[in-house]
């Protein structure tokens, strides 16, 4: 009863009102936790004071400010620009080689910017306009771009993994070297459902002008360093040379040298990094020390010890629990954003797996995969609405028509990683 007051007072405040998530999600974990504890609001204060300097302390939350430095570095270096021109000029002259161009560049810009969001809006403004030239379909178009830009929340560095891992207490490094392989498959996957839309309507991806060779090789010179800047970070968690905070300052610091490298950055530049850096890092730990005392309100009332008994009582396999999870995972990503799902139901759910016996990195993966496919999902996929903001002389419908092969490949990634959870694993796996 206690969790269905203080949840539902949660949802209605993040509906109802315009309070930031952090202070909703501490104001509720602090009144639950004051309606169990025998010493109340005492102890609820002191709890979330602890909560709260804790995760100040973490070596591991460090990551974060860093990583999110390293993705405003390389915006303010202009790299998106040249992912997309270095795209177009290698592949761009297929049969929907501009969509496939797309998805390449939504990948490479959201695995140095690690935001979903960040990664639709930037290169909406670069890809859309060289589509609309080449008469493209721009609810495909737009779809390319929202689908694309997805990938920012689970190829590292990934802002959903650090979340996850400060939640779990798992080790953010071997998070970062699972989401590797799922997120270059569903690179890989995207592009092959570009070229099948191609195929399938010639009408709403023709071809593009040819380059010459030395235009490709120009236009990846303009790129290779910070891509480079990348496999050194991945390369570096892989093989143990980094931990996770040390392949963050090596990320940000190096990213840093790249702007300055390519005449980018000034002391004005400088500032308004640090400024945007500070504004994300400090609106994130608002988010996580609102969860984290959230999750003691969680442990403090039983919850999830009721609910692994509730489980085994209905003589479920664990794999159909699991899957009965996905489905509830899948209803909530109609209807919340993708953090806030990560944020309200991982205290309750993980508890749960782990009792089922299942690696939570894995879970960690499926999680975000989940949440991933949200983004895109009807009716409120966000990053379909921010395209739909960016474009309003394109209907909603034209777009979330335009993701459907793109949401069909997600789903079959998902199917893939249930069945072969090695995907996301082995690469974690060598590197222990």
């Amino acid at each position: 009863m206690a969790f269905l007051i203080v949840f539902g007072t949660l949802v209605a405040l993040i509906t109802l009102t315009r309070i930031p998530l952090g202070f909703v999600m501490v104001l509720c974990g602090i009144g639950g936790i004051a309606l169990l504890h025998p010493r109340g609001f005492d102890a609820a204060f002191s709890i979330a004071e602890r909560e709260i300097v804790n995760l100040a302390m973490n070596e591991q939350f460090a990551t974060m400010p860093l990583f999110v430095m390293m993705g405003v570095f390389v915006v303010k270096a202009g790299l998106a620009d040249d992912l997309f021109g270095m795209a177009q000029r290698w592949i761009g002259h297929k049969r929907g080689g501009l969509g496939m161009a797309t998805i390449l560049a939504c990948g490479g810009f959201a695995a140095l910017s690690g935001s979903s969001t960040a990664s639709a809006a930037t290169m909406a403004k670069i890809c859309v306009p060289p589509m609309r030239d080449a008469d493209y379909d721009e609810g495909f178009s737009a779809a390319a771009v929202a689908a694309g830009g997805t990938m920012g929340i689970l190829i590292p560095p990934s802002g959903a993994l650090i979340v996850y891992a400060l939640l779990t207490e798992e080790s953010i490094g071997e998070l970062f070297i699972a989401g590797l392989v799922p997120g270059l498959l569903q690179l890989f996957l995207y592009v092959i459902a570009g070229g099948i839309v191609a195929r399938l309507f010639p009408l709403w991806a023709p071809a593009g002008p040819v380059f010459g060779w030395r235009d490709r090789f120009a236009a990846l010179g303009k790129v290779w360093g910070v891509l480079a800047l990348f496999a050194m970070v991945m390369l570096g968690l892989v093989f143990g040379i980094f931990t996770a905070t040390e392949a963050a300052g090596f990320g940000a610091g190096g990213a840093f040298l790249f702007s300055v490298a390519r005449g980018r950055m000034s002391f004005g530049v400088l500032a308004e990094s640090l400024r945007e850096a500070a504004r994300i890092s400090g609106m994130i730990f608002l988010v996580a020390s609102g969860a984290l005392v959230l999750n003691q309100f969680v442990n403090i009332s039983g919850l999830a010890g009721d609910l692994v008994g509730g489980i085994s009582n209905l003589g479920l396999s664990p794999f159909h629990v699991i899957l009965c999870l996905i489905a509830f995972y899948m209803v909530l990503g109609c209807f919340l954003d993708g953090f806030a799902i990560i944020f309200l139901t991982v205290p309750v759910v993980v508890p749960v797996v782990a009792a089922l016996g299942y690696d939570l990195v894995w879970w960690g993966i499926v999680t975000v995969i989940i949440v991933e496919i949200s983004l895109i999902t009807p009716p409120v996929g966000m990053n379909v609405y921010i395209l739909k903001a960016m474009l309003p002389k394109v209907s909603i419908m034209r777009i979330f028509r335009g993701v459907m092969p793109f949401f069909v490949m997600d789903m079959l990634r998902l199917v893939a990683i249930l069945a072969f959870p090695m995907i996301a694993l082995w690469l974690v796996e060598f590197s222990r």
